[in-house]
């Protein structure tokens, strides 16, 4: 059973808009609406969750009702930070099967291609983690703010660029694993994320996350310059 997870409780500070922006404007609806559309359309998912800030949840559930969404199963609570509306998420499914996979992917990135889904559902049949992401054109480099009068910016490393990706959502699991990984995590006083993959990746180090590819346009709403 593949459940879309659709995270969505986030406040959109950086829009400084007067809501979240998965709630803002989008071709003929609103970003949340095209983006629970891709996974209601999609073959291989059975079911969707979305996760809301609780201030917003009326809201979402008047969307839900002017749909005739049939795979939209649950609205989620979400939490202050984003891991927190993940583990939110698959806390709402911990009485599912082992066989359950979870495509947790965020709410602001209304592009996803039913080819990408299709992808990150094949991938699942074989591998118990899997990653979205492309290739990066440009040099990354990792910086270090230094603490001088002028707070100055320095590089501090740069990783070879053929073996950098960026990356996006759904990332997949099964969720015996996500659940495990998350479960180490809360022992980590020091634990903060904003990948699901990094959290698999830190805590359950000898799991492999198989990647497959992603697409430019699956870019995710930051900015006011991204709806343009």
């Amino acid at each position: 059973m593949n459940i879309a997870v659709i995270l969505a409780g986030g406040t959109g500070s950086r829009m400084h808009a007067d809501r979240p922006k998965q709630f803002l404007p989008l071709e003929d609806g609103t970003v949340i609406e095209k983006t629970i559309a891709a996974f209601e359309a999609a073959p291989a998912i059975d079911e969707i969750a979305v996760v809301v800030h609780p201030d917003w949840m009326d809201h979402m559930r008047a969307i839900a009702q002017r749909h005739s969404w049939r795979k939209v199963a649950k609205l989620v609570e979400g939490g202050d930070e984003r891991y927190m509306s993940s583990l939110n998420a698959i806390a709402a499914y911990l009485d599912y099967p082992d066989d359950t996979n979870l495509l947790i992917h965020d709410g602001a990135r209304p592009w996803v291609s039913q080819a990408i889904i299709a992808r990150v559902a094949e991938a699942l049949r074989d591998h118990e983690a899997v990653g979205v992401g492309i290739p990066a054109t440009d040099t990354v480099w990792e910086v270090r703010q230094e603490i001088d009068p002028h707070l100055s910016t320095i590089i501090t490393r740069i990783p070879l660029r053929s073996s950098m990706w960026l990356a996006q959502t759904p990332q997949a699991f099964r969720l015996p694993l996500i659940r495990d990984a998350y479960q180490h995590a809360l022992q980590d006083p020091s634990f903060r994320a904003t990948d699901d993959c990094g959290v698999v990746r830190r805590y359950l180090p000898g799991t492999k996350i198989h990647v497959v590819p992603g697409e430019e346009q699956n870019r995710k709403i930051t900015f006011p310059s991204d709806l343009a």
